[in-house]
């Protein structure tokens, strides 16, 4: 081999090396702009939406402020979420007053107005069973999950208990029945209501939370990780 071949050799050798360097460099680049992205994203996105919901809430609730009263509170500088410590307040005080003798009978009345009106009583009567049911204390609303063998023996879905089966559909069923709600992926605020026998179901230990994160990642988030990963 000559002299000429021999340093051609080595220089692309040396190109070589220096190329899959480049490229050992450019995906070490590539994955900790990945890495960069997943750590930094959901929290940036947290941050944003939360800035964006006391915004809102504060720009409503200003309005309904005179400007004497938003100057003293507010100034020449505004603080993100002081519109929702006022909400906060304000709905506390509607609930002290609703539960003195003149506000239970304004509400009554008020509902007495509201039930006279043929579509908007079927509308509030549903927001206001809803309500009741969730925010009671004693309600066991979404506060247990279950697995049921759905939509057929052998394949199992994930549940949510919403209470003990009651009334007519109890009275037409031989063993106690549950109410379930079975959310669809990945928007749990869609699914199916089933009424299904409690020896049927099988109830499992992860929070509610722990279900809606399985149910809207498609099972990619699961418990068992979250665990390992704290």
């Amino acid at each position: 081999m000559s002299e000429m071949e021999k340093n051609t050799s080595s220089e692309n050798k040396t190109d070589d090396a220096s190329s899959l360097q480049s490229r050992g460099v450019a995906a070490r680049l590539r994955g900790y702009l990945f890495a960069g992205i997943v750590v930094t994203a959901p929290i940036s996105i947290t941050i944003y939406l939360t800035y964006v919901f006391l915004t809102f809430v504060d720009n409503k609730v200003v309005r309904l402020l005179p400007k004497d009263w938003y100057d003293a509170l507010y100034g020449a500088t505004t603080f993100p979420g002081l519109g929702l410590a006022i909400s906060l307040i304000g709905f506390i005080l509607i609930g002290w007053f609703a539960t003195n003798f003149l506000g239970r009978l304004i509400i009554r009345i008020s509902e007495y107005i509201v039930n006279r009106m043929p579509v908007i009583r079927t509308l509030y009567s549903a927001i206001k069973q809803i309500f009741e049911t969730i925010m009671a204390s004693k309600s066991t609303a979404f506060r247990e999950v279950v697995m049921l063998e759905y939509p057929r023996k052998g394949v199992w879905s994930i549940g949510f208990v919403t209470g003990t089966t009651q009334g007519e559909v109890q009275a037409h069923t031989k063993a106690e029945t549950v109410n379930v709600f079975v959310p669809t992926t990945p928007n749990p605020t869609s699914g199916y209501l089933l009424f299904v026998p409690k020896k049927e179901l099988k109830y499992l230990s992860m929070s509610v939370e722990e279900g809606v994160k399985l149910v809207v990642s498609a099972g990619i988030i699961n418990p068992k990780e979250e665990l390992e990963n704290k």
